[in-house]
C-alpha cells in the first residue's frame, strides 16, 4: 500500500480509501459482510474510511461503528453530511442549526466521540459560506472533529468558500471529493487546478465509474447491478453517453490486457497517478470485489499506459455529464433562475 500527505493537514493516508455508500441496504450487506470488509481492508493498509449520514438512512454509519470497535483509533474517519436526512426541510443542507444536529447524529450512530474528516456531501445554495464554515470551525475547535472538507463542489465554490476563510478568519476547507474516473475527467480541467492552487487533499469517488470499470461490463455481456432502481439509466445502451463509455470500455480492455493489468488495476492506477489526487476510494460489497480492487494498491502506469488512455478518452472530458452531480443548481431547478 501506498501512502501520501492529505493536502496540508500533515495526516498520511492510503492512496485506496475504503467507501462505505454499500454498508446497509444500498450494497445490501449485513453486519457480518461489513465486519469482514473493514477487518481486512484495515489488515491489507487501508488506513481511511468514507461514509456518510444520508447512506442507507444512517444505517452505514452505524455498521462501520459496529465493525470498527476496538480500532477505531487505526482509522481516519470521515463522514458527510447534507443530504436529507427524512422529510423535515430543515433535516438537510449546512446551516449551523442542522450541522451541529446532524454531527451528534453521525457520532451517536458510529459510537465515537470525534470524527476526523467531516465533509459538506454538497453545496447548499441556500446557506451562505460564512455561515457554514463558522458552525464547521466551532465545531472543530469544540474537539468534535478534527478537519473539514467539502465534497463535489464545482471549482469557483470551492474558490469562493477559501476566500470567505481567509477574509473571516475561519476554518477552511482542507480536501474536496469529487467524482473522478477515467471516464469522467471533467475535474481535470477546473477542480484539480484550483485543488492544488490551494493546497487541498482530493478523495475522488466512483473511480471505477459506477463498475463500468471493473471489468464486468463488455459488449455482448448482461448489464446487472446491485442498485438497479436508480443506477438502471446509467447502464441503458440506448442512451447515448452510455453507448460512448461502454465503446471506451473496449478499447480500455484491450489496453489493459496488453499491459498485463486488470481493468481495476488500470482504472485505479489511473486516478491515483494525477498528482492533485491523494487517494481513490473503494466501495466493495464483497470480499471479492475488495481483493480485486486491493490488487491495484502499488499499480503504478507507465507513461505509455496513460498516453493511450488519453487517446482513448481525451484529458478534461466527461463522457456522461449528466452523472457527475456538479451541476450548478440554476441549470436543474428553474425557480433559481426565474424571478
Amino acid at each position: 500500500m501506498q501512502y501520501r500527505t492529505l493536502g496540508r493537514t500533515g495526516v498520511q493516508i492510503s492512496t485506496l480509501a475504503l467507501g462505505a455508500m454499500n454498508f446497509g441496504r444500498i450494497g445490501r450487506t449485513g453486519q457480518e459482510d461489513v465486519d469482514s470488509l473493514v477487518g481486512s481492508a484495515l489488515d491489507a493498509g487501508i488506513n481511511l474510511i468514507d461514509t456518510a449520514d444520508a447512506y442507507s438512512s444512517g444505517e452505514s454509519e452505524e455498521m462501520l461503528g459496529k465493525a470498527l470497535g476496538h480500532r477505531r483509533d487505526d482509522v481516519v474517519l470521515a463522514t458527510k453530511a447534507t443530504l436529507p436526512m427524512g422529510e423535515d426541510r430543515n433535516h438537510r443542507g449546512s446551516s449551523r442549526r442542522w450541522l451541529i444536529t446532524a454531527l451528534e447524529g453521525s457520532l451517536r450512530r458510529l459510537g465515537v466521540d470525534h470524527i476526523d474528516l467531516y465533509q459538506m456531501h454538497r453545496w447548499d445554495p441556500n446557506t451562505s459560506d460564512e455561515e457554514t464554515l463558522s458552525a464547521l470551525t466551532d465545531l472543530q475547535q469544540a474537539g468534535k472533529i478534527r478537519y473539514f472538507g467539502s465534497s463535489t463542489f464545482p471549482a469557483y465554490r470551492i474558490v469562493q468558500a477559501q476566500g470567505v476563510a481567509h477574509d473571516r478568519r475561519l476554518g477552511r476547507y482542507v480536501t474536496e471529493q469529487p467524482n473522478y474516473s477515467i471516464l469522467q475527467r471533467g475535474i481535470e480541467g477546473h477542480v484539480l487546478p484550483v485543488t492544488e492552487e490551494h493546497g487541498l487533499g482530493v478523495l475522488a469517488w466512483s473511480p471505477l465509474a459506477s463498475g463500468w470499470l471493473s471489468g464486468a461490463v463488455r459488449e455482448g455481456r448482461e448489464i446487472t447491478t446491485s442498485r438497479s432502481t436508480f443506477m438502471q439509466p446509467r447502464f441503458d445502451l440506448t442512451v447515448p453517453a452510455n453507448r460512448a463509455k461502454l465503446d471506451a470500455v473496449e478499447q480500455l480492455a484491450k489496453l489493459a490486457d496488453d499491459a498485463s493489468l486488470t481493468m481495476i488495476q488500470l482504472a485505479l492506477g489511473f486516478v491515483t497517478a494525477h498528482r492533485a489526487v491523494t487517494a481513490a476510494i473503494i466501495g466493495p460489497r464483497t470480499l471479492e470485489h475488495l481483493s480485486s480492487q486491493l490488487a491495484a494498491a502499488d499499480t503504478v502506469l507507465s507513461t505509455e499506459v496513460l498516453d493511450a488512455i488519453d487517446a482513448i478518452v481525451p484529458p478534461g472530458i466527461d463522457l456522461a455529464p449528466a452523472e457527475k452531480n456538479d451541476t450548478p443548481p440554476a441549470l436543474l431547478d428553474p425557480t433559481l433562475r426565474r424571478r
